[in-house]
């Protein structure tokens, strides 16, 4: 592949994405950037969330994923339906009754202002930390498969992408990125189709030949059942359904775009949509991981000690160049849905949650969007670092490292809104920061000991779970009278 045709190809989508920025930014106002000005249909957020949910990470990471841990991962899916049909029934409903812009707000009308602080906190921990693991993950393949051959720094390639995404989220906000997400998922999804054909036609088989054979592979295995393995089918399953109501559900990222809908039926009416389509998407990120593995072994492909690498290799050093820029605009549509939504919900919670930006009547509006910048850019520098020190701990598949995180960053998110929802005690408020911290401590203790203390278990993904039900209990201990 020419640098100068990968160039061009950046420049292009670049382009296009800008455009799209310009059409929906034009009347934008603050309330267009915190929730879209409640116009957004329900259907164009519903298919914009398949590219937000699965960016980067289940593009690079998930089809590498399938040598080690075969189908399992479809269990975890299913158990998204679940947590998807709790965020549609409980949540959705609350936040829209409230008429909330920060999902955390809903922490201080119940609890109170350390309540509430804990709450925002802990997802500007997650969120910056996942969404600066997803960026990370792209722009590495970026800079090992394309930029070195320019010898152009890792950290001007961080720049670039940084820069862009900074751009085109300045004004707009969520009234932009429901659109421009709606533009990536189509251009991910493509390429992953498109891909598949081209492995297809290279191993000279049909897509019915190649299904029978991956049906009757070891990489067809769905259900796991050694309750001490990770893979655990119900480990999966639960742990799934946790995951979406707690990375989802609980996650102002992901609520602010349903947030954006006309109305509270829409917004429910999107997110069962939504998490049936996924079903089907992972279905098929799940089979191109098969053929690709498939297609590595028959090829004897060197992933350079890295699953993550196992897609780009193969889809840029063995197939059709056609293939390769098929898989570099699929790449470029995974990295920007990586960070976009993630900087414009970190800002929508620091302005709100942390500076009460809507509470300064004195500011003017033009005041209050200069603080909004300033936070913006400040947040977008945080991601640069981030990256930065990613680049020297990659050690394991990312998609890994983010749902292990999010056992320990989300979880006293579920322990707070169950507590919140599920009883009718209040609580000591300004001991909350100390559950919230000491609950991810001691589930850290438990998975690091698990082995020895319960006769060879081993957490996988419903670690989440133990780690809200350990800041349900210690809520229990600092309880009031309703």
């Amino acid at each position: 592949m020419s640098s100068y045709l990968i160039l061009t190809i950046f420049l292009a989508y670049t382009a296009l994405i800008f455009a799209i920025t310009y059409i929906t930014s034009r009347k934008a106002n603050h309330e267009s950037f915190y929730i879209g000005n409640k116009v957004s249909p329900w259907y164009v957020v519903a298919y914009g969330m398949i590219g937000a949910s699965l960016s980067g990470v289940t593009f690079m990471s998930l089809p590498g994923w399938v040598s080690s841990t075969q189908f399992t991962y479809l269990m975890l899916v299913i158990g998204y339906l679940f947590g998807y049909a709790v965020i549609a029934t409980i949540l959705l409903p609350l936040y829209y009754r409230l008429n909330l812009t920060s999902i955390y707000s809903y922490l201080e009308q119940r609890f109170g202002f350390w309540t509430y602080k804990s709450g925002a906190a802990f997802f500007m921990l997650s969120r910056t930390i996942g969404a600066s693991l997803r960026l990370f993950l792209v722009v590495n393949v970026l800079q090992v498969f394309v930029f070195d051959a320019w010898n152009i720094p890792f950290a001007v390639n961080v720049a670039i992408f940084i820069t862009l995404i900074i751009l085109y989220t300045f004004k707009g906000g969520i009234k932009t990125i429901v659109w421009t997400d709606t533009l990536q998922t189509t251009f991910m999804l493509g390429a992953v189709v498109l891909c598949i054909h081209y492995i297809l036609k290279d191993l000279n088989v049909d897509f019915s030949t190649m299904a029978s054979r991956v049906w009757n592979s070891d990489y067809s295995k769905i259900i796991e059942t050694d309750w001490h393995d990770k893979k655990f089918f119900l480990k999966h399953f639960l742990g799934g359904a946790f995951i979406a109501i707690g990375m989802t559900g609980l996650d102002q990222e992901m609520m602010q775009k349903n947030l954006s809908c006309r109305n509270v039926k829409e917004a429910k009416i999107n997110m069962i949509t939504f998490s049936w389509i996924l079903v089907f998407i992972n279905m098929m990120f799940l089979f191109l991981g098969a053929i690709l593995n498939i297609y590595a072994s028959s090829h004897s492909i060197d992933t350079m000690g890295s699953s993550d690498n196992l897609f780009p290799a193969i889809a840029i050093n063995h197939l059709t160049p056609v293939a390769g820029i098929v898989f570099f605009i699929g790449l470029i549509s995974a990295a920007y849905p990586s960070a976009d939504g993630a900087l414009t919900s970190l800002t929508t919670s620091f302005t709100i949650d942390f500076l009460g930006l809507p509470k300064h009547k004195s500011l003017t509006d033009q005041q209050k969007r200069n603080i909004r910048y300033l936070v913006h850019i400040s947040i977008a520098t945080i991601f640069f670092l981030l990256i930065l020190f990613f680049r020297t701990v990659n050690d394991k598949a990312v998609i890994d490292k983010i749902f292990t995180l999010a056992g320990y960053t989300y979880g006293p998110l579920l322990g707070l809104f169950s507590f919140g929802l599920f009883t009718r005690w209040n609580l000591n408020d300004r001991l909350v920061p100390v559950v919230v911290i000491i609950s991810p401590v001691l589930t850290h203790l438990l998975n690091s000991y698990s082995v020895s203390w319960f006769s060879g278990y081993v957490f996988g993904f419903e670690l989440i779970i133990v780690n809200g039900i350990l800041t349900f209990f210690g809520l229990l201990l600092i309880k009031k009278k309703a």
